[in-house]
């Protein structure tokens, strides 16, 4: 392996510069004798088609050809049918009219966006804080290892939790 010379440059303002300094390049696609790295040659670049003439012009052999043809692969699907934008329109105008209360869903999505835009301001307020977002952080890991001794760690207290996720479960669905 050849070796590198370093040489430090200082500039007027007090910072050092590094300059590395190559080996010549004694390849052929070097003109001058200029610190290079030479690269390996890359093979030829696959044909996109199967005609001779292409083939032929690109000075491939017959067995190269037919091992280019070989590889192409045309994927189609029988069993799926293309989707109709005008029957997609249909279905979702006719869901939308089978909704009851169509105006109380357009608030509850309008205050669902406003939502999602509100907790981007905060989220944005409190990460601009120094240091807060490591204290969070902090307390983010610490209550993951209590929850990890308390609910995980033995075999009693996972019981417990998967009764607690039921109870809640029961709770939400109104059949406690």
């Amino acid at each position: 392996m050849a070796a590198m010379a370093f040489a430090v440059v200082s500039s007027s303002m007090g910072a050092a510069t590094v300059t590395a300094s190559l080996p010549p390049c004694v390849s052929p696609i070097c003109k001058s004798i200029t610190p290079c790295v030479a690269l390996p040659q890359l093979p030829p670049p696959r044909l996109s088609t199967c005609s001779s003439s292409s083939v032929e012009s690109k000075s491939f052999s017959a067995l190269e050809s037919r091992r280019f043809c070989s590889l192409q692969v045309k994927a189609s699907s029988t069993d799926e049918t293309p989707v109709d934008a005008g029957e997609l329109l249909a279905n979702l105008k006719e869901k939308w009219d089978a909704v009851e209360d169509q105006s109380s869903v357009l608030l509850y999505g309008g205050g669902a966006i406003v939502a999602v835009w509100l907790s981007s301001i905060v989220v944005g307020a409190v990460n601009s804080v120094p240091l807060l977002p490591k204290v969070l952080e902090f307390v983010g890991l610490g209550y993951t290892g209590w929850f990890v001794y308390r609910y995980l760690l033995f075999k009693t207290s996972r019981k417990e939790l998967a009764e607690d996720i039921e109870s809640l479960k029961k709770k939400i669905a109104g059949s406690e």
